[in-house]
C-alpha cells in the first residue's frame, strides 16, 4: 500500500480491492482516479449557502441558461464573472467554480479546462452510459446528482445497442433497482472514460437522473480541452 492508498484508507474512504469506486471528503481522495482498478471517485462535500441562493435566483431568472467555453485556470475567476448572470451572490458560485477548475486542472496538469454549466429540465443522459473520453468532472449545484453503477453490479453487454430496445431497468443492465447508487448536490464526481488509457470498455457506467414536472437542475462539467 502506498503512501496516498494508507492515507485513503486511514480515513475511511470505500471502494478498495476488486472494487472500482473510491468516496471521501477531503480533495487527496481524487487522486485514486489514477489507480488501475478505480474508474468512479466521489468527493463529498456541502455547497455553501450563498452558493445555493446563487443557483435559485439563476434558475428563477435565466431559466435556460447554457454556458460552454475553455477556460485557462489562472483566469478562470475573471472569465467567469463575465461569463455569468451578474445576480446576488454571483463571487460565491464564482469562487466554488474556480476551486472545483483549480482542482480538475491541477490534477491532470492542464492549461486549459473545457467548461459546461447548464440549467436543466430534463434528463440529459437518460440512459446509463459510459463516455468515450480521458475522465470528466461532473458537479450538480441544484437538484438530484448523477446515478450511476458498481463495476459489480452491471452487465456491460446490455449498454447501447445491447439493450435491444428496453429500458435499463428491463434490459438486464442490472438486476435490481438497489443497484443504483446516486451521488448528493454537491458532491463533485470524477468519471473515467472509454477513452482512458487502457480503460476501453471498463468506463463508469452513469446517467442522469429523471426530472419530475417543473423541477431544475444546474449542473456543471468539465472535460480536457
Amino acid at each position: 500500500m502506498n503512501a496516498v492508498e494508507l492515507e485513503v484508507s486511514q480515513a475511511g474512504y470505500i471502494g478498495y480491492g476488486e472494487q472500482s469506486y473510491a468516496s471521501g471528503v477531503i480533495p487527496e481522495v481524487m487522486t485514486n482516479i489514477y489507480l488501475e482498478q478505480i474508474n468512479l471517485v466521489v468527493l463529498q462535500r456541502s455547497l455553501a449557502k450563498e452558493v445555493s441562493d446563487y443557483c435559485q435566483i439563476l434558475v428563477q431568472s435565466k431559466p435556460g441558461f447554457n454556458l460552454r467555453c475553455v477556460i485557462n485556470p489562472e483566469k478562470a475567476a475573471l472569465s467567469l464573472r463575465s461569463s455569468l448572470p451578474d445576480l446576488k451572490s454571483q463571487s460565491a458560485f464564482v469562487n466554488d467554480l474556480v476551486l472545483l477548475l483549480e482542482m480538475y486542472s491541477c490534477l491532470f496538469e492542464l492549461d486549459e479546462v473545457g467548461v459546461r454549466l447548464q440549467v436543466l429540465d430534463r434528463a440529459m443522459c437518460p440512459r446509463f452510459h459510459t463516455d468515450k473520453l480521458g475522465c470528466r468532472l461532473v458537479s450538480t449545484f441544484l437538484g438530484q446528482g448523477t446515478e450511476w453503477l458498481k463495476n459489480s453490479d452491471v452487465d456491460r453487454s446490455k449498454l447501447g445497442p445491447g439493450n435491444m430496445g428496453l429500458s435499463d431497468e428491463e434490459s438486464g443492465l442490472f438486476s435490481s433497482p438497489a443497484c443504483i447508487q446516486q451521488v448528493n448536490s454537491g458532491d463533485i464526481v470524477l468519471l473515467k472514460g472509454d477513452g482512458w488509457y487502457g480503460n476501453d470498455g471498463l468506463g463508469a457506467v452513469h446517467r442522469s437522473p429523471a426530472v419530475s414536472g417543473g423541477e431544475k437542475r444546474i449542473v456543471v462539467s468539465m472535460d480536457f480541452a
